[in-house]
């Protein structure tokens, strides 16, 4: 007989877990073909298999897609698992930070300074992939006011954020990711000074 599980968007060690069963509940001979997203769990699959007495096979069948094939060979008693036998990772996220400190780039002229961190800012603007999250604290926070010269490249971010969320190239969990980093990156005054404007 054969059985799949479909383990697709499961953390480990559900995919363990539901695997392990269907082979408590499998005869010999039967056959259980698994879908699953993460390389971890094909690991994790095969300690099982080796525990199991079971033939294992997998194949990569796409980006964050595997199949894994296994065969039950011997009459299963229904063990239980031990934790440590399975290795769970947390998802990694590179996650980018930019940090401005000032409005201006680095010491001595003034004017030259405001030049450089302008174009620093268009440059984060331009880039394929902007960062995570970008930082203003101290004099840099004065690039998110009202009268910033760099306001209009923050926005072209913002708005960037806003088409891949429609597009359906980010999900819109990106859309929490924004706004957190909007506030953090000077929004939340943003806000105040247009209520502080619209209460006069």
């Amino acid at each position: 007989m054969k059985h799949e599980v479909n383990a697709m968007g499961k953390q480990c060690p559900i995919p363990v877990v539901m695997t392990k069963k269907v082979i408590d509940n499998a005869a010999v001979g039967d056959e259980i073909e698994i879908l699953i997203d993460n390389e971890t769990a094909v690991n994790n699959l095969s300690r099982l298999a080796n525990k199991t007495g079971c033939t294992f096979v997998s194949e990569k069948l796409g980006d964050k897609k595997y199949q894994v094939k296994m065969a039950v060979k011997t009459e299963q008693t229904g063990g239980t698992l031990e934790e440590e036998e399975f290795v769970c990772e947390a998802p990694h996220k590179k996650v980018t930070v930019a940090v401005i400190s000032s409005n201006v780039m680095g010491n001595g002229d003034d004017e030259l300074g405001k030049i450089l961190i302008k174009g620093f800012i268009y440059a984060l603007s331009q880039m394929e992939t902007h960062p995570d999250t970008i930082l203003f604290y101290n004099g840099g926070a004065k690039l998110t006011t009202e009268d910033s010269e760099s306001l209009e490249d923050l926005k072209k971010m913002e708005e960037e954020t806003f088409a891949k969320i429609i597009m359906g190239k980010a999900d819109i969990s990106e859309f929490d990711t924004f706004v957190e980093n909007w506030k953090n990156q000077g929004g939340d005054q943003i806000l105040k000074e247009i209520n502080d404007e619209l209460s006069k």
